[in-house]
């Protein structure tokens, strides 16, 4: 009885712990802030933007090899510079070579953003990589219609909150056709993994995500206006684990007596 009632708590923890972490990562197929991931699907090529140098172009006009598509707006107070800084340190340490091999698109989905403040914003990759390769890293901005196109089309899910917007920290990795080929979360990137993700969008095969953390452990704080660790998720998740080897053990143990019991009674 007493193993009964332990195990009756423990599943009443469980699902206690975790109303909200379930509901946003389970329930919720379109969540309003995140990624839906569009793998295999292919962006319109024919949205027009403005480039540093205010000249209106298609993306069909500038995808011709694998492109790293960067969503972000050039005030962003939180994950916007970190993921910037992120995708230049990665671009240092692969053996691929920019603006030959693959090239990087960033796009503010700002629409108050110019191409004056993105020619601003790019100062900042000129400043770690050689002039030869600035070509391989273009800054984009667009009206709404051509943003909410691109940004509906990558599965980008984002919200205003006051003068900024609720987003996440992603990378989506196109091949020269415009299929999306992979999408890389956070701030920080591997040689290895953007390497094989570019190698895999030129030859337009898209591979499923692993790793997800981001989405799932940080939200923003308005009032810091910063991304913080979602302590309330990241501490029902390890309740979760924790209760589950319990109950996983306690079965184990009932088990083996079960089993012991029945030899003593057979000898």
């Amino acid at each position: 009885m007493k193993k009964i009632l332990l195990l009756s708590g423990l599943l009443l923890l469980i699902f206690a712990a975790v109303p909200d972490s379930r509901a946003q990562v389970y329930d919720s197929k379109e969540p309003e802030i995140g990624i839906v991931e569009h793998l295999g699907d292919t962006i319109p090529l024919n949205l027009m933007f403005n480039n540093e140098k205010g000249d209106n172009i298609a993306l069909g006009d500038l995808i011709n090899k694998p492109t790293i598509l960067t969503l972000v707006y050039f005030d962003c107070p939180g994950l916007c510079s970190p993921l910037l800084d992120g995708v230049s340190d990665v671009i240092e340490k692969m053996d691929l070579e920019l603006g030959k091999d693959y090239q990087v698109l960033t796009i503010s989905f700002n629409t108050q953003d110019t191409p004056e403040r993105a020619v601003e914003k790019k100062q900042n990759f000129l400043k770690k990589h050689s002039l030869e390769h600035a070509g391989g890293w273009i800054y984009l901005t667009g009206d709404s219609a051509n943003i909410r196109q691109i940004v509906d089309a990558v599965g980008f899910k984002y919200k205003k909150a006051g003068n900024d917007w609720i987003h996440a920290a992603v990378i989506t990795v196109i091949s020269p056709k415009g299929m999306i080929t992979r999408y890389l979360y956070g701030t920080t990137f591997l040689p290895f993994d953007v390497k094989m993700a570019v190698v895999e969008a030129q030859k337009g095969i898209p591979r499923p995500t692993i790793n997800r953390l981001l989405e799932f452990c940080y939200s923003y704080d308005p009032s810091g206006r910063r991304y913080v660790l979602d302590v309330t998720k990241v501490s029902a998740t390890v309740i979760i684990f924790l209760a589950l080897i319990l109950l996983i053990t306690l079965m184990v143990r009932r088990k083996g007596k079960k089993t012991n019991s029945a030899n003593e009674n057979k000898q």
